[in-house]
């Protein structure tokens, strides 16, 4: 790691170039630096330098630009229509909202630049010419996989308290531990993210949720998460009588968020979906726990949460709706199965016995597979799709004007219609015109 070289992409080491060949220094700075030391692909390249703002829309004139945030010293480069941050070097003044700066004062150190970052892993910068910059100790941290602030804990969450999701989300999706002092800092501060926007923070949590290491954050810090889903809390250490529940609701939910693919629609639908199970608690005669309609429940709980957050319509829809049905097993007949298939596609059923699996590897060890059900109801769906046998209304080989024709009226026709499609699925009567009329009429 002490001799890292990164090859930059053409378009900055021109952007560099440039601004060293007019006297200015300038660097690859933070995430992409990071990302280099891991041998990922970094998603942006940001550029730091010691030219003001002015100077650097000046020197690439003869390129596209845009004053992406003059104030705080960013231009947008754009090249081959690619845009490049590029930040002059800043200290940050007071901040007085708990997320920006009130005001920045321009410098000529990178030093300087580097000091008001968030994490050691961030605070890098590099050139070819100079090398790697580290007076934090970041390139130590990547090596022992370590999250930690840099400064003081307290005063760098204070500043912005959006850096305790971050701090989450690295740990995650890095699969770094958080260094003991910015833990402790990290659950003192915690009711700083009371003043985040839920935008904010539904960015930090979906690409925490679907960290490599999400298990662990989630299980050590609900009472994080919790400041923004107070529902979460109830749910710690709530027990789950009975020999079929191994863990507690909180900790199954993280087991089944760990088990399930790192689909960001599957990782919701998980971290939620037995919430429900708190406020439909009840103990049966034996001393289990019961949880009547906490599906139905969670799937009402979930759309709220989700709302709250500010998800997307599409998102919030499709999370509650599989939380609503994540009680769904895998069905004992073919005629069962195209029941569900009159209000579920068969991607929501494949679907659903993803959740499932996840669900019921969470249980105790000898009510978790579900291998031979989940085969053979693939096994149906594929018949059915392949067949095109009906499922729905839009497939009875009649419809409304029909049955309108047959003397049918408003609520009878809907009724008609459910009655010949229950009639179909249970091979009562053939989908055919005649078969249909007659059987109805």
């Amino acid at each position: 790691m002490d001799n890292l070289k990164i090859k930059l992409p053409p378009h900055i080491s021109k952007i560099i170039d440039i601004l060293n060949s007019n006297g200015h220094k300038a660097y690859i700075v933070g995430g992409c630096v990071r990302d280099s030391f891991l041998n990922r692909n970094p998603y942006d390249w940001d550029v730091t330098t010691s030219a003001l703002p002015e100077e650097t829309r000046e020197l690439f004139k003869d390129f596209r630009t845009v004053d992406t945030g003059l104030k705080h010293g960013t231009l947008t480069v754009i090249i081959d229509r690619t845009p490049y941050e590029v930040t002059t070097f800043r200290i940050d003044g007071e901040y007085g909202d708990n997320r920006h700066p009130e005001n920045v004062t321009f410098t000529s150190k990178i030093g300087d630049d580097l000091a008001r970052r968030d994490f050691t892993v961030n605070a890098l910068a590099y050139n070819e010419e100079s090398g790697l910059v580290d007076l934090y100790g970041g390139q130590g941290d990547i090596y022992n996989s370590i999250i930690r602030t840099v400064g003081d804990a307290d005063t760098r969450f204070n500043e912005d308290g959006l850096r305790i999701m971050r701090a989450l989300r690295f740990s995650a999706t890095l699969g770094f531990e958080i260094e003991e002092e910015t833990k402790k800092s990290i659950h003192k501060n915690k009711y700083l993210l009371k003043n985040i926007s839920a935008e904010r923070i539904t960015v930090e949590l979906t690409k925490l949720i679907c960290g490599k290491n999400a298990f662990n954050i989630l299980m050590e810090y609900p009472d994080v998460l919790s400041v923004f889903i107070p529902e979460i809390a109830p749910a710690v250490n709530f027990t789950q009588y009975g020999k079929k529940h191994a863990y507690d609701v909180w900790e199954h939910i993280c087991h089944t968020v760990d088990t399930i693919p790192q689909d960001r629609i599957l990782r919701l639908t998980m971290l939620l979906h037995d919430l429900g199970k708190v406020p439909t608690h009840k103990l049966n005669e034996k001393g289990d726990s019961t949880f009547k309609n906490h599906a139905t429940i969670g799937g009402e709980m979930a759309k709220e949460i989700l709302t709250r957050l500010k998800f997307d319509k599409k998102t919030i829809n499709k999370v509650s709706f599989l939380v609503g049905c994540h009680d769904f097993e895998p069905p004992e007949t073919k005629i069962e199965l195209k029941k569900h298939l009159k209000t579920k596609t068969p991607e929501d059923i494949k679907t659903l016995l993803i959740i499932k699996k996840s669900d019921r590897g969470a249980l105790s060890e000898s009510y978790r597979d579900i291998s031979e059900g989940t085969a053979q109801t693939l096994k149906w769906l594929e018949e059915i799709e392949s067949n095109n046998e009906c499922c729905t209304i839009s497939q009875l080989a009649v419809n409304g004007k029909d049955l309108e024709k047959k003397g049918l009226k408003g609520e009878e026709i809907g009724n008609a219609l459910n009655s010949l499609l229950d009639a179909v699925i249970e091979n009562k009567v053939e989908n055919t015109k005649a078969d249909l009329l007659t059987y109805i009429l």
